[in-house]
């Protein structure tokens, strides 16, 4: 990175992958799943997991955040002989996450709720979503209910990493 572009850092977002639910078919019986999230120019992408609705990926994505723009997450079905099937998206909104690590919280007990993210219309969580402190860092678990798509839920963990240099927060 530039000197410039580390002075504009505020530091990476980490999204955890865990696992897509229910999600839809889009070969004959199954489908072969993977995400994308988008923020701003940024794009990453997790592996394929073959033949499978309910799919483990265990993946950490890393973004470099200049500011907190909201992270587009989409889900695709691999295909070889064709242009690969969208299985929905969600979007996210990670500045109640940036709150809670603007805090500075150092003498909370383990998996201490900081604050809680309550689903709405706009939001595309499933249920509701806690803002911790677990083994001494904010972390926040959410279930996002998949867009644009008859089924699906995709479950990933928001974790956050200071690079030294970056500007303050």
């Amino acid at each position: 990175m530039s000197q410039m572009s580390m002075s504009q850092l505020l530091g990476l977002l980490r999204v955890h992958i865990h696992r897509g639910v229910n999600l839809a078919i889009r070969d004959l019986r199954s489908s072969d799943p993977y995400v994308i999230i988008r923020m701003g120019k940024q794009k990453l992408k997790t592996r394929v997991v073959k033949k499978n609705l309910n799919p483990v990926w265990d993946e950490d994505l890393t973004l470099s955040i200049v500011e907190p723009l909201p992270v587009k997450l989409e889900v695709y079905d691999w295909d070889i002989l064709s242009p690969d099937d969208k299985m929905g998206d969600a979007e996210f909104d990670f500045a109640p996450f940036l709150d809670a690590v603007r805090m500075n919280f150092e003498d909370l007990p383990n998996d201490t709720i900081i604050t809680t993210v309550k689903p709405t219309r706009t939001n595309c969580l499933a249920e509701e979503s806690y803002i911790t402190w677990t083994n001494g860092r904010v972390v926040q678990n959410m279930v996002l209910r998949l867009r644009n798509v008859e089924c699906g839920e995709i479950e990933i963990k928001l974790s956050w990493i200071n690079v030294p240099g970056c500007r303050d927060m």
